[in-house]
């Protein structure tokens, strides 16, 4: 290879926009080295392009070189008015071409019924295919909850099905924790399903661990790396924050919280992590890992009366900066848990305004509202609006945003939208 190929081969390494593979991005940090992101979109104003889906869902799109995949779904539950039969309900993942937004293939499943019941509320709010699927560039890795686990070819072949537990979920919300990968390992957060925490090998999808007693839990678990080295995989449920051995699942720490439902993911700066609980026992902890045992009175660096309810935050230089179910954009100092910030945003809704999590590059913070658009905000401690877009349909945006090759995916319940300059 002569020079300047190995010059241009360089160059596409550093600066070709990073794989979007698992929710929240590679490494489930919600962040992007890319450049060059639009601050402002509409429907005739830095839209690359805007695909109909084959059904509906909240799950966020994941990205491997031209081909991004989704999941949706279809038949049941798209009309509060006339909601169907379960029958005829379907789950579908999808292959679609990233530059031009064509449907490459689209592969449907029957799900195990009875499935949670539409109503109108709860699991209507998020719908059938709320988990992200994920990638290890050899195979697509989609959950349904009830449904299982689905290996997908990158042609779109199914290669196996797993099941991670079938109850009917006892709160009405459905499944919603999307699965990850470590090593030759699925992970999945099955609470809605089974109450459980399992690990499938990628190969087979086989059941290689699994841990009871994981209650009222849809958050996305993290791998970390403690100071002292090693794997440990965080789990937070209702009663406690968990930390793992991801090879094996055997407990390595647990630190006691406030009993609480939790939605928000797993945060991670080197080897401190927090976690967050939704509702009535609101509270943000920051805990060191590393420990064994019962760490609750050794490891807890901080802990404060605070809540997003659904989203997660976005850690960066220092800061945490979140967007919270009521509509207030925060920032507060993660080694202290100090506020710096709470602003009103200028986004409306009948409930809940802000289900996705934030996602960030290019010095600013891209929040996505469920009926009134998305925000723009500098990422700094000094709270700064930059913009609020609208792309003029009336759909609801529950998914999480992506950032790929220095644009944006957005996705609604009933469109994908790729936003670019």
């Amino acid at each position: 290879m002569n020079r300047q190929v190995v010059v241009a081969v360089l160059f596409v390494a550093l600066f070709a926009g990073a794989d979007w593979t698992r929710f929240r991005g590679p490494d489930g940090s919600g962040l992007s080295d890319d450049k060059g992101l639009p601050t402002t979109w509409s429907a005739s104003e830095n839209l690359v392009w805007k695909t109909l889906l084959p059904g509906f869902g909240s799950s966020s799109p994941i990205t491997l070189g031209d081909k991004i995949f989704l999941t949706c779904y279809s038949g049941y539950g798209l009309d509060k008015d006339q909601p169907g039969g379960q029958k005829n309900l379907l789950q579908h993942v999808l292959c679609i071409d990233r530059l031009t937004g064509k449907i490459l293939w689209n592969k449907s499943s029957s799900p195990q019924l009875p499935e949670t019941e539409y109503d109108a509320g709860c699991v209507s709010l998020h719908g059938y295919a709320s988990a992200t699927a994920v990638t290890d560039g050899e195979a697509v890795y989609a959950s349904f909850g009830k449904a299982g686990v689905l290996k997908y070819g990158l042609d779109g072949e199914l290669l196996w099905h797993a099941s991670v537990g079938s109850e009917l979920d006892r709160h009405n919300w459905g499944s919603a924790a999307s699965p990850i990968l470590h090593e030759n390992l699925v992970i999945v957060n099955a609470s809605a399903e089974s109450q459980s925490i399992r690990a499938l090998d990628k190969a087979t999808g086989r059941q290689v661990w699994q841990v009871d007693g994981i209650v009222d839990s849809w958050s996305t678990p993290l791998v970390v790396s403690p100071a002292d080295g090693g794997k440990e995989l965080v789990v937070v449920e209702r009663q406690n924050v968990l930390g793992l051995d991801p090879a094996t699942g055997r407990k390595l720490w647990f630190c006691k919280k406030e009993s609480d439902y939790i939605c928000p993911s797993v945060l991670a700066r080197d080897d401190v992590v927090y976690a967050i609980n939704s509702r009535a026992k609101a509270m943000l902890l920051a805990i060191r890992t590393g420990g064994r045992g019962d760490i609750t009175d050794s490891h807890v660096l901080w802990k404060k009366k605070w809540t997003t309810r659904v989203s997660t935050p976005i850690l960066h230089d220092g800061y945490l900066y979140a967007m919270d179910f009521a509509g207030y954009a925060h920032c507060i100092k993660a080694d202290t848990g100090e506020e710096v910030y709470r602003e009103r945003l200028d986004v409306s809704s009948s409930g809940d305004k802000i289900y996705a999590s934030p996602v960030a590059a290019d010095g600013k913070i891209y929040g996505v509202s469920r009926l009134d658009g998305a925000v723009v905000l500098a990422l700094s401690p000094d709270f700064k609006q930059l913009a609020h877009n609208h792309l003029g349909d009336e759909s609801v945006f529950n998914a999480t945003p992506v950032i790929v090759d220095g644009k944006l995916l957005l996705r609604s319940d009933k469109c994908l939208y790729c936003i670019g300059k």
